[in-house]
């Protein structure tokens, strides 16, 4: 009973919903008893080419099941990424092409292992199984479901009433992503809180298979760095985990005060008591935001790099922003043929539209003055960029 609780206490630190908690509670103690492991199943589509710490958050919980002894059953969905889950999302995506999903797989197993042990991990590829069923086994699974079930979703609900169309093909994720835990027999399977209407569905699949329903354990949605939308490359408010050390803790620096305490329980690896102490510190005002932020800052840098480079960064911040100095070791980069717009857009990873607002708006800065054209000297974009024009 003590290893059971123990395990409870784990898996239920920082999530989000347990759906049902007792059962869980209940394939625990049957693992436990039985020395069998669960199957834990969570699976990524590679539609882009970087993870972020938004992303890190369930590798983490993979990460404390695979402590606990458990089977990580690692789906890559190369046949799910090639139209995309539409959570979240107001309109049908252009599907991708067997190319692009191949690329994007490769760099996803290499920036997961930054977090998990890959090599301790049941690696699945779901076009094996998908793209091998008939038309008949599809109407099989699709006969289990209503269309006012899926459209009872909140996302599609939402296009609906907003006369946006929703295609077959969208409808169908769900499903595909139900078949997912049939073929692999899940006990559990994790996703953010976005991904609950689809979890569910994986349990309703395996009922009507025969097999014992999966838990379904959500976690929060890491919110990104501007403090509205989550996390997302396409909303530039990202930090990549594959971020140099110095951005990396130049834009955890820059998130809104009001996110702090979310981004230590989500992205850091202290535990829970700690956690406590520091936000009843922030609570009492023993140590300011900026302060706690610094700690934050670091922490994280610390889980995608060495203690070196971490230090680096911090030091590289306290130069820059604190004391306000150019550091001596600022890079050098060549410029000739290059504009001012695409300086910008390529150093900001940002749009030649959004480079052309941030120079109107003067956050461009050569040798602390406002500029809109190119030449010699320390150039600042906004306030985490900064490189010598030669």
């Amino acid at each position: 009973m003590n290893e059971l609780e123990r395990q409870l206490r784990i898996i239920k630190s920082r999530t989000e919903e347990i759906v049902p908690e007792e059962e869980l509670r209940e394939k625990l103690k049957n693992s436990l008893n039985s020395g069998k492991p669960l199957k834990v199943k969570f699976g990524i589509d590679p539609t882009g080419s970087e993870l972020h710490v938004g992303h890190a958050v369930p590798l983490r919980k993979i990460k404390q099941f695979q402590e606990l002894g458990h089977s990580i059953e690692f789906i890559i969905g190369s046949f799910t990424a090639k139209i995309g889950d539409p959570t979240g999302k107001n309109e049908t995506r252009k599907m991708m092409s067997n190319e692009d999903i191949e690329r994007n797989c490769k760099t996803y197993l290499d920036q997961a292992s930054k977090i998990i042990d890959i090599d301790k991990i049941n690696l699945h590829y779901n076009g094996d199984w998908l793209s091998k069923l008939n038309f008949e086994d599809l109407l099989q699974i699709m006969a289990n479901f209503s269309l006012s079930l899926m459209i009872s979703r909140e996302d599609f609900a939402k296009r609906l009433k907003n006369n946006i169309p929703i295609s077959l093909v969208e409808l169908s994720y769900p499903m595909m992503q139900a078949y997912d835990s049939v073929h692999l027999k899940s006990d559990i399977e994790i996703g953010g809180t976005d991904q609950k209407f689809n979890l569910l569905r994986g349990r309703d699949l395996q009922r009507a298979f025969g097999q014992s329903p999966q838990v379904c354990l959500t976690l929060p949605i890491l919110e990104g760095t501007s403090g509205k939308d989550k996390m997302s490359k396409s909303l530039n408010n990202y930090i990549s985990i594959k971020e140099g050390n110095r951005d990396m803790y130049g834009k955890v620096m820059s998130i809104k005060d009001e996110l702090i305490e979310t981004y230590y329980n989500l992205v850091t690896e202290l535990d829970d008591e700690l956690l406590k102490e520091i936000s009843k510190k922030m609570k009492d005002r023993e140590i300011s935001p900026y302060e706690a932020k610094k700690r934050l800052a670091k922490e994280i840098t610390l889980l995608y790099h060495n203690r070196e480079l971490a230090d680096d960064a911090e030091n590289h911040f306290d130069t820059i922003f604190s004391k306000r100095e150019i550091p001596e070791d600022v890079e050098e980069k060549e410029i000739r043929g290059r504009d001012i717009v695409s300086l910008v857009s390529e150093e900001a990873k940002v749009s030649k539209s959004q480079a052309r607002r941030l120079i109107a708006s003067g956050a461009i800065k050569i040798d602390g003055i406002t500029v809109n054209e190119l030449k010699p000297g320390i150039i600042k974009i906004g306030k985490k960029i900064i490189f010598k024009i030669k």
